[in-house]
């Protein structure tokens, strides 16, 4: 799903082709993309955009006057919609394509892989109409240790819950929070209010980090280009989608847990002091054969498997 930085550079491609634009029309492919009633999307057709704003994961796209946008486009991609930039009146692709917003100078297409429709689009009226797709989190590019301290704390979650939660900060998800928690040298499942200041400061420090750096790496990357290869996964990232790999600090290989659609990855040599964290789905298997640090499960790597006809047995 596309983050905060994704959403950055996203919103900054589309400022440089759409601001100050008249939408002519929005042809939907897909009934289920849109998930509201009134205002009718024909509304929009016709009105200039005035602004473009990130609201958590979303993408809001004004309509109107500038002073006050009357109307509010609002996409949330969710995990495999993406946006392209087309030339105007493209065809909308049959397999993948859900709308196409339609300017003189161009077409914005929205795409989604996969038989699970889950992107959504929302008309909404003015800022009252907005403020119900903001799930509350600050931003996390915009507030001091302090501030960052009070929410983190709030309530006692662990730290990997607490990063994606977006009623408490804003557009971090699993890919960016795993770099943070890396990059913090803290463990995922670290209890919130067990965290010392220093751990808070680390934390601090390395969200800010991360998230400026990966949007200056993917708006150098694109070079002006509109962002066509959005992904949760960056052969630069540390330990995001690298299970198995080394880790770039210490070599140790990264490991996971994994929950329903989730995967959370880190490493255990710099994040937990070498205790390898129980992955839902094999520790419920292997009960107390689980093994609990990296040395154990390297050597239980290195046992040879039954041979063939034991088990075939």
């Amino acid at each position: 799903m596309p983050e905060l930085p994704d959403i950055t550079v996203y919103l900054e491609a589309l400022e440089a082709r759409v601001l100050g634009h008249t939408l002519e029309r929005v042809r939907l492919a897909s009934p289920f993309l849109l998930r509201s009633v009134e205002p009718p999307l024909a509304e929009a057709h016709g009105r200039e955009v005035v602004e473009l704003r990130r609201v958590g994961k979303r993408i809001a796209m004004g309509l109107g006057a500038a002073a006050a946008p009357q109307l509010w486009l609002v996409l949330h991609l969710m995990i495999a919609g993406r946006l392209r930039w087309r030339d105007p009146g493209v065809k909308i692709p049959r397999r993948l394509g859900l709308a196409s917003f339609d300017f003189a100078h161009g077409s914005l297409l929205l795409t989604e892989a996969g038989t699970k429709k889950r992107a959504s689009l929302h008309v909404e009226r003015g800022e009252e109409g907005l403020a119900r797709h903001d799930p509350g989190g600050v931003e996390p590019l915009r507030i001091g240790r302090a501030a960052f301290r009070d929410v983190l704390t709030t309530r006692n979650h662990t730290l990997k819950r607490a990063l994606t939660d977006p009623r408490l900060f804003s557009g971090i998800g699993n890919a960016y929070s795993d770099e943070i928690l890396h990059r913090a040298k803290l463990s995922p499942i670290k209890w919130t209010q067990r965290l010392d200041e220093d751990g808070i400061a680390r934390l601090f420090d390395a969200t800010r980090h991360t998230l400026e750096a990966w949007v200056r790496r993917l708006r150098n990357d694109l070079e002006g280009e509109f962002p066509e290869k959005v992904t949760a996964f960056h052969d630069a990232m540390a330990v995001h989608g690298k299970y198995g790999r080394p880790c770039p600090d210490c070599s140790a290989p990264i490991q996971r847990i994994r929950y329903a659609d989730n995967e959370t990855n880190y490493c255990a040599a710099c994040q937990t002091g070498g205790k390898v964290l129980a992955d839902r789905s094999l520790s419920r298997l292997l009960g107390k054969d689980w093994p609990r640090s990296l040395e154990a499960l390297e050597e239980l790597r290195s046992v040879p498997g039954p041979p063939a006809a034991e088990r075939d047995a």
